[in-house]
């Protein structure tokens, strides 16, 4: 089968396209499944480097698809056919893959394979971050950080959804300010005034919630205009460095810090993902929500998905179409 592997660390020119032996299940609980479509993630740039971690050689990145059921294993709770997403093992920049049931999901009918693609990560990461984690409730003012991206796209959209009143936004280039107001955020600013904005919006009380998944001075500042017993969701720093908190930030002001992990909780909670995953599919299938394509990349071209991603000039998700006959 096709695959992209990299058997170092580097830049794009370390992603080749080549043909590997097609997986095969060894376990009880698996599934083969043919790819459609794999989505670039930040994860994959910051893997791709050895940011993320030290890796095994050669390694093949990605994190989630939308496929067709090819093989189940006795006992299955999939049929052969099954549309699906699904997290598999050992990276996503296949035409085949192998994942564990616990985190596959089935979709309906009307539900397109290329939508289907922009689900898994985003939304599901979303809707626990929002649900879960955050804890929103209409009457809060929320911030969400780095907006224009997959995963903040999903969050002003659920916001909305879920019927908070106020989103404030965080853009790095103000010339995507448009595109996160279509979204449906209420007011959108860049990271050097968004302390002075939420504050002005705010009556000087602070945001309830902020969502930060770029880190450094962002996360720094962030606690300058969070509320009393408001609460910071850090799930990420894209940004490269790390924030910096004080306890005395914290504890006189009954502040919490969360953090959270889509990854961790894919390896060590799969089923707290199912829940989750069940309600942004039937979301999407109802055209309630919806995440934009910024561009579809043949898998010959996954180094230029990346370096797509690595610009920063892009709004929406990124998606590499895999199986050429899939629509």
């Amino acid at each position: 089968m096709k695959a992209i592997i990299q058997n170092e660390f580097g830049s794009t020119d370390v992603l080749q396209y080549t043909d590997i032996e097609k997986p095969t299940i060894t376990k009880e609980n698996e599934v083969l499944i043919k790819v459609a479509y794999t989505s670039v993630n930040y994860a994959d740039i910051k893997q791709r480097k050895g940011n993320k971690s030290k890796g095994t050689f050669p390694m093949i990145l990605g994190l989630d698809i939308s496929g067709t059921i090819e093989k189940v294993g006795t006992n299955s709770t999939f049929k052969i056919g099954d549309r699906v997403i699904a997290f598999p093992k050992n990276g996503t920049y296949a035409e085949y893959v192998i994942a564990d049931e616990q985190l596959v999901f089935k979709i309906p009918e009307n539900l397109s394979l290329k939508v289907a693609a922009t689900i898994p990560t985003v939304s599901i990461l979303s809707y626990m971050l929002l649900h879960e984690i955050g804890q929103i409730k209409p009457s809060d003012t929320i911030v969400i950080h780095s907006a224009a991206g997959g995963v903040r796209s999903a969050l002003v959209q659920l916001s909305k959804l879920a019927g908070v009143q106020k989103v404030i936004a965080t853009v790095g280039n103000i010339d995507k300010a448009n595109y996160v107001k279509q979204l449906g955020a209420d007011t959108v600013c860049t990271y050097d005034d968004f302390t002075d904005v939420v504050l002005e919006e705010t009556n000087q009380l602070g945001a309830n919630i902020i969502f930060d998944s770029v880190a450094g001075n962002v996360t720094t500042d962030s606690l300058k205009c969070l509320a009393d017993y408001g609460t910071l969701v850090q799930f990420g720093n894209s940004g490269g460095t790390a924030g910096i908190i004080k306890t005395s930030d914290v504890h006189s002001s009954c502040r919490n810090i969360k953090g959270f992990s889509l990854g961790t909780t894919r390896k060590k909670q799969p089923w707290r993902l199912h829940p989750a995953a069940k309600q942004v599919i039937e979301l999407f299938a109802s055209n309630k929500l919806t995440l934009p394509i910024a561009k579809i990349f043949p898998l010959s071209e996954t180094a230029q998905a990346h370096k797509l991603m690595e610009s920063r000039d892009y709004q929406g998700k990124i998606l590499i179409n895999v199986g050429e006959n899939y629509h």
